[in-house]
């Protein structure tokens, strides 16, 4: 068995607070589960960008919950959760490489996103992508592969669509607890922190086709009866967005909390951070499978002008730039 703790009340405080996937598994019924907690990670994501209050929760949720799926999931690349409509958000990206790099953004129409606002301002999903999909994709690259699940959007919450996709394309047993809120920590305006936690149980049976689950300790398919499901999803429905949230509650102290009385088992945790995969390099390559007449339409100015959508990073082009990106054997910076 991989190394594992059955947490006790000193072991409380044990690990990192921020940043961080802990695995863990009700020992008694063979369940496993995820907690997420984001701090640094998710505040400079949305930081970085002007999102009314709705909108960054939501992506804060979002990035939550890809950290918990990806972690899920035995793969070598980039786990991706989006979610799509034709509503006042047009599209939802969170994505998490094999390493632990989190990055996201929501691109939106702000005029319809300001008038759906104006009626209601804890907008559903719904009201906010005007129906549309929720997708995960898991891309090794290569040879590997790349497996997608897609389903509808179906539910007032994001933690609801989740709960619909599971049922619809993974046919796995699945309760799954999502915040995000800007959090006072004694000096007025807090920073933006993000948590989720989910219990599954996993099927007797996968499709061939369906990524690899990462399970740790001794949890083994079609594991936990189901009083154990109805008993562990009660006691994770008690846990408040408080509380996943609180940077002073450690997840060791909030899992013994929710779980001890069945015996509540802790992995080594995982760390996640704040790292976009945009290079200056990536954006010459993306320039030189274009046509230059097409790129030269692009310039403001006297210079093509790249924003990433997820960080905000700009790199500019001048036609010195263009020349050497489209000569002849010139290699990407």
């Amino acid at each position: 068995m991989p190394n594992s703790t059955i947490l006790h009340p000193d072991d409380r405080e044990m690990g990192p607070t921020d940043d961080v996937v802990q695995p863990f598994q009700i020992d008694r019924y063979g369940l496993r589960g995820r907690l997420v907690r984001l701090g640094d990670a998710v505040d400079a994501v949305l930081d970085r960008h002007d999102y009314p209050p709705p909108v960054a929760e939501l992506l804060g949720r979002a990035m939550a919950l890809a950290a918990c799926l990806a972690s899920s999931v035995k793969y070598e690349g980039v786990f991706t959760l989006q979610a799509a409509g034709a509503g006042p958000v047009r599209t939802l990206v969170a994505d998490v490489t094999s390493d632990g790099a989190i990055r996201g953004y929501v691109g939106f129409d702000r005029e319809e996103l300001d008038a759906t606002l104006a009626l209601d301002a804890t907008p559903t999903v719904p009201r906010l992508f005007g129906g549309g999909h929720l997708s995960f994709t898991v891309d090794q690259g290569g040879e590997r592969g790349r497996y997608q699940g897609i389903v509808e959007l179906e539910g007032a919450t994001l933690a609801e669509c989740v709960h619909h996709y599971f049922r619809q394309s993974e046919q796995i047993d699945t309760a799954v607890h999502l915040a995000c809120a800007k959090v006072d920590q004694g000096s007025g305006k807090g920073p933006w922190r993000a948590g989720a936690l989910m219990v599954q149980r996993l099927p007797e049976q996968r499709g061939e086709d369906q990524p690899e689950l990462d399970v740790v300790g001794d949890v083994t398919d079609g594991g936990g009866s189901e009083e154990g499901w109805r008993r562990a999803v009660t006691f994770m429905g008690t846990a408040s967005s408080g509380e996943l949230l609180d940077p002073g509650l450690t997840p060791n102290t909030l899992l013994f909390r929710l779980f001890h009385e069945d015996g509540v088992r802790v992995f080594e945790p995982r760390p996640i951070e704040d790292r976009c995969r945009c290079s200056r390099g990536r954006i010459e390559r993306v320039l030189r499978s274009l046509p230059r007449e097409e790129v030269q339409e692009l310039k403001i100015e006297d210079a093509v002008v790249v924003t990433c959508e997820f960080c905000n990073r700009t790199e500019r082009f001048t036609d010195g730039d263009l020349d050497a990106v489209y000569r002849t054997g010139s290699q990407p910076h």
